[in-house]
């Protein structure tokens, strides 16, 4: 059996209404649980990059490479290879610090995981950090015993590294274009 694990999807779409619900239910109709998902503007803003990352073998991914490929809001997909690529995510943590030695612990543990203290108030300070997911796990292992009121993440975004982008001429001309430009 193929082995199953954390995939990488960088796809780029129509910056338009109703592309994300069209992507999501691709995965949701095939079975697969999205672990992270992150959608913004790129350079154009007639066109967002979305990544995606989902917990698939080798086949499966394979398929949903071709199956998001074939439609139409959908300019390139690619997979990104861990070792050829860049993933980052941001993650906000707000924690109780009523002390102020609370305080200068928090914001040491920020300095060493080169975070930011971007909000204080008499009893919390909120951090943003960002990495992957070692990091921000290791960061919110620390703070716990402070005790976090809320943290949330964006989703992992990824790059690959080096002179490589998504808009490599990867597909054969014409490759599941046939329609794109009619509408």
């Amino acid at each position: 059996m193929e082995e199953v694990k954390l995939r990488t999807l960088s796809v780029l779409v129509d910056n338009e209404s109703g592309v994300l619900s069209q992507v999501s239910r691709l995965f949701s109709r095939k079975g697969f649980n999205v672990e992270s998902l992150a959608v913004g503007t790129t350079d154009n803003p007639a066109i967002s990059r979305m990544t995606i990352e989902v917990l698939a073998n080798e086949n499966q991914t394979n398929l949903m490479c071709n199956q998001l490929a074939k439609m139409v809001p959908v300019h390139s997909v690619k997979l990104l290879v861990p070792s050829h690529s860049i993933r980052r995510e941001l993650v906000l943590y707000k924690v109780r610090a009523k002390t102020s030695e609370d305080k200068n612990e928090i914001i040491q543990i920020a300095n060493i995981f080169r975070g930011s203290i971007i909000d204080v108030s008499k009893e919390t300070l909120t951090l943003s950090v960002i990495g992957d997911e070692k990091k921000t796990d290791a960061v919110q292992e620390l703070l716990a015993d402070f005790g976090i009121e809320e943290l949330v993440r964006t989703g992992m975004i990824a790059l690959e590294r080096g002179k490589y982008t998504i808009d490599e001429d990867t597909k054969e001309k014409g490759e599941f274009n046939y329609g794109k430009d009619v509408l």
